[in-house]
């Protein structure tokens, strides 16, 4: 489900018309999250970490209102729900878009998460599925070779794009506890800091809880 939000008496309309303009309107926010928690209750239950971390950033996701809007032909629109679309690896080390939906429940989640990923495994190719319409995503990846302290991405500028992106880095520890880098990078017409300092706090509240 999805409604449009009413840029006339939106309290950052000004904001939103002004970064919209912009031929590069995301920004970037790198930090280092504790996982020490999160890392031993993934490994307890049997999922594996990167499927339990996905779930989280989801969650945290779809708690911050901003972070379910997008841009669709000029106008705002709002989705009830978020899923994601992250970059699966294969043993030749190439890699294909996924598209992993959104489950409250963890362990439907996983079960759903498990099949999507082995799908993508067993095909080739960049796009193994039809993402035309699919506005209700985050653009996912994980990089655990790399303790990154930020990251940029490949942009197509004449490609209309609001999703969010979010990327992981390789996860570390120091007296006994782990932390790993995670980049977020958001359309600066539909957010702000703020929001994103909220979906932060929400996903280590998430990763801790």
């Amino acid at each position: 489900m999805k409604q449009k939000l009413d840029i006339a008496n939106w309290n950052r309309k000004t904001h939103f018309e002004f970064f919209s303009k912009f031929e590069e309107p995301f920004f970037g926010i790198t930090v280092n999250v504790d996982c020490t928690k999160a890392y031993e209750t993934a490994k307890q239950n049997g999922i594996s970490f990167f499927i339990f971390y996905l779930h989280k950033t989801l969650v945290a996701i779809n708690a911050v209102e901003n972070f379910r809007y997008r841009i669709i032909d000029g106008e705002v629109i709002i989705y009830d729900t978020i899923n994601a679309s992250p970059t699966i690896m294969r043993d030749d080390t190439t890699f294909g878009f996924a598209l992993t939906t959104y489950f409250e429940d963890l362990t439907v989640f996983n079960e759903n998460a498990m099949v999507e990923i082995e799908r993508v495994r067993k095909m080739n190719g960049l796009f193994t599925r039809d993402f035309s319409g699919d506005y209700n995503l985050i653009h996912f990846s994980s990089i655990p070779w790399v303790n990154f302290s930020s990251v940029s991405h490949s942009r197509s500028f004449s490609f209309p794009d609001s999703c969010p992106k979010v990327s992981f880095g390789k996860m570390t520890e120091e007296n006994g506890k782990k932390t790993m880098p995670m980049s977020v990078h958001v359309h600066h017409g539909l957010m702000d800091g703020y929001h994103v300092g909220l979906f932060i706090e929400e996903f280590q509240k998430q990763m801790d809880s």
